[in-house]
């Protein structure tokens, strides 16, 4: 089985591809990053000068993705693990040779949340100048995202809010993923949104 987290830089993917791992239903399950795929040196992918004229790979482009070698890692994982769940930007994309059932899933949240995300985690936490991260953003992410991800949604098999802990979110894809008869065993319990 193969399950796909897709959504925009600071979604919240990573973590909950972590818990969809560890909440597998009596199966063992491998998490391929995404991020782990872009192309390291110009050449491959789609690179562009920045204000200081050193070329930057585009990492808000698909075509800057080595998505033939995570599709082949994905049918090597698919031969010794029942569950390889793929997170990441276009993880959609990912096409791998080993028949196998597919759920993709979207994880949504608003731009200004996943921009205040990408500033915690990069800029706050790592140090990133923060006038680059919002040059960036306004610049080139925006309308990458827009173009090469938004559109994945209507894609997906199913679309979750990024905002829920991850462990909820996690639950709610294997359950879903449950009502449509893709995974074995009872029907994993479901968070009640009405308690707080």
């Amino acid at each position: 089985m193969l399950v796909t987290l897709t959504g925009g830089a600071g979604a919240g993917k990573t973590t909950p591809a972590a818990a969809l791992a560890a909440a597998a239903p009596q199966m063992s399950a491998q998490v391929l990053h995404g991020d782990d795929y872009y192309f390291p040196t110009p050449g491959q992918g789609v690179w562009a000068p920045d204000d200081t004229g050193e070329l930057r790979l585009d990492v808000g482009d698909p075509r800057s993705q080595d998505l033939t070698r995570l599709s082949d890692d994905t049918d090597t994982a698919l031969a010794r693990v029942p569950v390889v769940i793929v997170d990441g930007l276009f993880a959609r994309h990912v096409t791998p040779r080993t028949p196998c059932t597919r759920f993709d899933v979207f994880v949504d949240l608003p731009a200004d949340l996943r921009l205040a995300r990408k500033i915690q985690r990069k800029c706050l936490r790592d140090g990133f100048p923060l006038d680059v991260l919002l040059r960036n953003y306004l610049d080139h992410r925006r309308d990458a995202h827009d173009r090469h991800i938004e559109p994945l949604r209507d894609d997906c098999d199913m679309v979750v809010d990024g905002s829920l802990p991850a462990d909820d979110l996690a639950r709610r894809v294997w359950s879903a993923m449950a009502d449509r008869d893709l995974v074995p065993g009872p029907r994993p319990p479901v968070p009640d949104d009405r308690c707080p």
